[in-house]
Formats: C-alpha cells, sequence, structure tokens
C-alpha cells in the first residue's frame, strides 16, 4: 500500500527515530497525499526544535524518490535559502511564484497561471503570510493568502501544506498567523487536516537556545508574560549573557569565525539598529566613508526596476541558473562590491553600485540613495520618496495630465533607486526566517508596561534565528525560579 510505503520511506530519511508525536505526524502527511478530496491542505504547526524541518526535508526527499512533484515556497529569499538547505531542493519566494510582472503598467504583477499538474507546493514560515487584503499593493488581490490559494488550485490536481511556528511574530499588524489557521483556511474553501508538533525531538535537548525558547514560548502558552523573562545558562554553552566591556571583542570573534555574514544584532527599534550599524562599522570595520565595499546592506522598499537571477546547484553538483525574479524585495541582503559616482540629485545622495545577493549569489548593479542608510521609521523614508517625486515632477512643467506625469516621473533611475540600510544590526521582524551561526539579542529599554504577548514572540523569533550561538545583552542575569 502506498501510504504504508511512503511512511516507511520518510521514517528511514530522518537521521532519528521519530518519537509518538512525530510518528503521528508522518502517518497524516502520508494519509493526506493519498486521499483523495477538494482543495487539500495540510497545516503543519511546530515549535522550535520539535522536528518539524527534519520531517519535511526527509518527506521532500521521500517524493523525489517516488517522482512525485514538489515545489517549495517561502515568504522571504533567506527563509526560501533555509529551506532549500534542509530538504535539499530549489525553493522560490512566493512572490517570485505565484505573480508576473504586467507588460504594461509599471510595477504591477497579476497572479500568474498554475501550470503544475499532480504537485505539492509546500509553505515554509507561513506564520509570515498575511491575510489583509492592501489595495495599494502592486501584487494580484493585495491579500497574499487568497492569492497564493487561488495559485495553488488553479492547478490540476495540486495540495498545499502549509508549515510554520505559531509562537513567532504574526504578520505586522495582525494578531495571529491566519495561513496557520484551520478555520481561516476553512473559509477559503479548503479541506483543511492539521497537526501539531510540541515535544522538543531528544537530539535537541542538550541546545541551551532551544531550552530557552520553549520556556519563553511556554510563558506565552500560560499567558506568564508580565515580567521581565530570565534565563537558563548554567551547563549549556550555546548562549550566554553578554557584557557591554566584552561585546566588541565577542563580534570581532564571530565575525573572524563564521563571517560578517553569518552573525547578526536584533534589537527592537530601527533607532538600535543605527546605532549598532554606526559603531560596527566605525570601531570595529574601521570605515569612514559613508558607504564602503564590503559593507553588508539590506533592502527596506520593494524595487520593481531591478532584477537578480537566482543560481544553485543541482543534485549532481552542477550549477544551474534559474528564472529572473521581477524585483528585489524588501528585506533582501546584499553585500557592497564596488561603489562610484556618488552624486547629489534633487536634494538627495545618489551612487552607483554592484552588490551581491545573499540569497540569489549574484551581482546587481544599481542605483541606490544613500539616505536612506540612517532613517528610523517607513515614514521617514516615505517623506524622502514623496519630496522626490515633486521634484522630478518640477522638470517637466509642460505635462499637465496627471497621470503621464506620474508615469514620467516613475521612469526616473533617481525614483527607482534603491532603498538600502546597513544590516550588521536589524530588527526582528526583518529577521524573520532567516537564520544566522551567531546571533546577538539586544531588547533595548523596555519598561514594564511594554512587556506582554508581543514582546515575548520577539524574543522567541530572535531565540529561533540563531543555528549555534546567542548572546544576550541587557537581560537579568538571575534564573528563573
Amino acid at each position: 500500500m502506498l501510504t504504508t510505503f511512503l511512511y516507511q520511506h520518510i521514517v528511514h530519511s530522518l537521521p532519528f527515530t521519530p518519537n509518538s508525536g512525530q510518528q503521528e505526524l508522518i502517518r497524516k502527511l502520508c494519509s493526506f497525499l493519498t486521499l483523495e478530496s477538494a482543495a487539500p491542505t495540510f497545516v503543519l504547526r511546530g515549535y522550535a526544535g520539535t522536528g518539524k524541518s527534519s520531517i519535511v526535508g526527509a518527506l521532500v526527499k521521500s517524493l523525489g524518490h517516488l517522482n512525485r512533484k514538489v515545489v517549495l515556497l517561502a515568504p522571504t529569499g533567506r527563509a526560501a535559502k533555509v529551506i532549500a538547505a534542509y530538504s535539499g531542493k530549489q525553493a522560490y519566494t512566493i512572490h517570485k511564484k505565484i505573480y508576473r510582472q504586467a507588460q504594461a503598467g509599471f510595477g504591477r504583477f497579476f497572479l500568474s497561471d498554475n501550470l503544475h499538474k499532480h504537485t505539492l507546493f509546500i509553505v515554509d514560515e507561513a506564520s509570515m503570510i498575511s491575510d489583509v487584503t492592501s489595495f495599494d499593493s502592486p501584487f494580484g488581490s493585495g491579500n497574499l493568502l487568497k492569492d497564493l490559494v487561488q495559485y495553488v488550485f488553479s492547478g490540476a490536481d495540486c495540495r498545499l501544506l502549509l508549515l510554520g511556528d505559531t509562537a513567532q511574530l504574526p504578520p505586522v499588524g495582525q494578531k495571529g498567523a491566519p495561513a496557520l489557521d484551520d478555520s481561516t483556511l476553512r473559509q477559503l474553501g479548503l479541506d483543511v487536516s492539521s497537526h501539531l508538533l510540541t515535544e522538543v525531538a531528544r537530539q535537541a535537548l542538550d541546545s541551551g537556545i532551544l531550552a530557552n525558547a520553549t520556556h519563553i514560548r511556554s510563558c506565552l502558552t500560560n499567558g506568564q508574560i508580565d515580567l521581565m523573562p530570565t534565563f537558563t545558562l548554567c551547563g549549556y554553552n550555546d548562549i550566554c549573557h553578554l557584557s557591554v566591556n566584552d561585546f566588541t571583542e565577542t563580534l570581532e570573534r564571530c565575525y573572524g569565525r563564521d563571517g560578517v555574514e553569518e552573525t547578526v544584532i536584533l534589537t527592537r527599534t530601527n533607532r538600535r539598529t543605527n546605532m549598532y550599524n554606526n559603531g560596527i562599522r566605525a570601531s570595529i570595520l574601521l570605515r569612514e566613508d559613508e558607504l564602503s565595499t564590503g559593507d553588508r546592506l539590506m533592502v527596506v522598499r520593494n524595487n520593481y526596476s531591478y532584477s537578480i537571477s537566482s543560481h544553485s546547484n543541482d543534485q549532481n553538483g552542477s550549477e544551474q541558473t534559474n528564472e529572473e525574479t521581477d524585483f528585489i524585495a524588501n528585506g533582501d541582503l546584499f553585500t557592497m562590491r564596488r561603489l562610484r559616482n556618488t552624486r547629489e540629485m534633487y536634494g538627495l545622495q545618489f551612487a552607483d553600485a554592484i552588490l551581491t545577493s545573499d540569497d540569489y549569489e549574484n551581482e546587481v548593479e544599481a542605483i541606490v540613495c544613500l539616505n536612506t542608510l540612517y532613517t528610523e521609521t517607513p515614514e521617514e523614508n516615505n517623506i524622502l520618496w514623496s519630496n522626490l517625486f515633486t521634484q522630478i515632477a518640477a522638470d517637466y512643467p509642460e505635462i499637465r495630465n496627471k497621470k503621464e506625469l506620474r508615469e514620467k516621473v516613475m521612469e526616473s533611475p533617481y525614483y527607482n533607486a534603491l532603498h538600502i540600510r546597513f544590516a550588521y544590526a536589524v530588527t526582528c521582524h526583518k529577521a524573520q526566517g532567516g537564520q544566522w551561526q551567531n546571533v546577538f539579542i539586544d531588547p533595548g529599554m523596555v519598561s514594564d508596561d511594554r512587556l506582554g504577548e508581543e514582546f515575548y514572540r520577539w524574543l522567541y523569533t530572535a531565540l529561533t534565528r540563531a543555528v549555534k550561538r546567542v548572546y544576550l545583552i541587557g537581560f537579568p542575569t538571575s534564573s528563573p525560579s
């Protein structure tokens, strides 16, 4: 029987013996993949360290051996890179896969035709997917969850597996994770089955990162979220408190051992990330120019003027080039390779740059705006670009039609420059979906009235971005009773 064969193949593909909860999950997944139904959807909710990624990786490999088609998706490029790493298969961002850019009409993306047949779509980090309709969005209906569902089930005999962690931060402005909520999905007409992994796998029990993340998650579950959390550190070598005096030496050691790209500082505000980014560049990297070769950068606004091609290795190790993305997304990470021709235009500073993408591993030539390096809120960026629009429009006094004028302004290479910020330190929302070898966590100044569910979710999400080491800055040093 196919379900039995698939179950055995998945279990044998795991690097550990599954516990009872994991065995039940595998049985449910096998049934989901073999039973006929309309709009079959499976929701896999799993906390950090419960084996969710390992089981999905084994599932993908088992289906590959059976010549069953699988498409891997994630909300961000970095999250796609993570699922690709643990599954051994190329992954795409949701936007890249389900939307296509309109031939006419700048910056508009329509829902693509799903030409896949008999295909399982697996979407990782689904807690990040919003179901709020944004009428200003250039993508499809403006509702990512609805568009994803429509795309997947417009294909012949396709299935959808959504996986994520409900303890993480939800989409900005939402209280929960709609893509991991059975009732929300059923309202979209889906036939939903689900499973929740809660037991931390035996192979993860020695991790202080996971032990403390589990404690924070338990506080969330039990509603114990009114006091500043403390940590259990004794007996663990992967998590520790870090004093201000030891910060510079420790960060330099992480940079030297694992690389700047595998080390990140997570904060709660852009103001605090600016403080770290400026300090790191001046005191550790000794960079005096406003922007230098080797600088770590994050794009902070979707850009539809530049595209990047992704490169990956197939199962035989041969490099293959994949389709171009039609835009550079908010949150994409880059390294500065070359900067030249810095100039002032329309009251702002611009430069020509060559950037290497972290997630797609190739170079992009673009105009970048240097003023956005130090802004602290999206509102500041919006004001910059609103003023820029007005000044560029003033170059065309002969155009009286508002639509024609807007189209003319949007052709300007300066209006379409990349919005960038330094990325040695980032906010946790920007880091969500990614993983780093070394994670420094600084909550900043937090008063008692600012504690609660949002703070605990922020902290849980920050802890679970780390692969090997966590350094805690400014937290209480006593152990929980």
